[in-house]
Parts: C-alpha cells; structure tokens; sequence
C-alpha cells in the first residue's frame, strides 16, 4: 500500500497476560508480508534467545530485530550480575535507536517491545516515550508493547489490546517452556 493511503497508527498491547510480544511479532510478520519495512526494537529482553526472534532469523523475512536491554529487571528474575546501571545505559541506547527508527520514515513499522517494562523499572520516563510519539514520522506505524501502559499514552494510541491473565501453569508450579513461553 502507498504511504499515501495508509493511515499509520499507535498500537499499545498491554496488560498482566502473556502474549503481548507474541501479538507484536505477529503484527510484524503480518505487515512484512504485506511488503511493508519492519523493525522490532526490544527492550528488557537482553540476549534471550526467544522463538520468535529464532524463527525470523531462519526465515530470511525482511524483519531487522534488534536488542536495546540487558536483560529482565524484576527481582528475582534479574541477573545480580548485571548492574542496573548496565540496564540503564543500555536503556538510553535503545531509546536513542528508537528515535531514529520512528523519526526516519526508513521503516514502515516499528515494534518497540517492552517499552513499558523500561518504563515500569524507571529505566526511561513517559516523558522519553512521549518523546517518541511526537517524533514518529508522519508514515510510521508505531507498537508499544508491556505491562502497564501509562493512561497518557493510552490516550494517545490509536488501537489499544489489553492482555489479561485468567490462567497461568506457572501457577500450579510448570516452569516456562521453550516454544510456548518463549
């Protein structure tokens, strides 16, 4: 479709559920089959090796993923080892390379995959994401993935999905599972 038909949009995918960035990957695979130029910008992730990002790799879709984290920053979840201070400047890169990816117009999507979980950790402010909408390119189509999306943002977006948790197995002690979890 030509940049001149399309009406790009803001998609939020919040929520306490799973499947946020599953959704977002799905959108991507979705627009790159539409022969639309897509970017998918982790944050949080850090060098876990995810299915989705496994399956792109092998594909050979014009999908370009890259990461922006260093990894989870919930307690418990995050590596002692690594110092929040990594977590914080590689924070700042992402946001940086982020700004470049929406403000470009090179790409005609742009994933930016647990934005609110960097946000939650007080790695970057709303401010920063604020920053990021206003500088969106007038032809980009722009998916803020994690839990927690601030109403202010929510007001902004065009299409909000929340996730909702009903049922986990991890509930009843079943660890997450490479292929379903990630």
């Amino acid at each position: 479709m030509s940049a001149a038909r399309r009406s790009p949009l803001v998609i939020v995918l919040t929520g306490d559920g799973k499947g946020k960035t599953t959704s977002a990957f799905g959108q991507a695979l979705r627009a790159a089959g539409a022969g639309l130029r897509v970017a998918v910008l982790q944050f949080i992730k850090g060098s876990w090796q995810t299915g989705e990002v496994r399956a792109l790799q092998r594909s050979g879709l014009p999908i370009q993923v890259e990461r922006a984290g260093r990894g989870f920053t919930i307690e418990g979840l995050r590596d002692p080892r690594i110092p929040l201070s990594e977590h914080a400047t590689a924070a700042r890169a992402g946001l940086a390379r982020a700004h470049e990816l929406v403000s470009s117009g090179e790409v005609d999507l742009v994933v930016l995959d647990e934005i609110f979980g960097a946000l939650a950790a007080e790695l970057i402010s709303e401010a920063d994401v604020h920053g990021l909408l206003d500088a969106r390119h007038p032809t980009v189509h722009l998916v803020l993935t994690g839990r927690g999306a601030p109403d202010s943002v929510i007001g902004r977006a065009d299409l909000v999905s929340e996730v909702r948790l009903v049922k986990h197995p991890y509930e009843r002690g079943v660890q997450a599972q490479r292929g379903i979890e990630f």
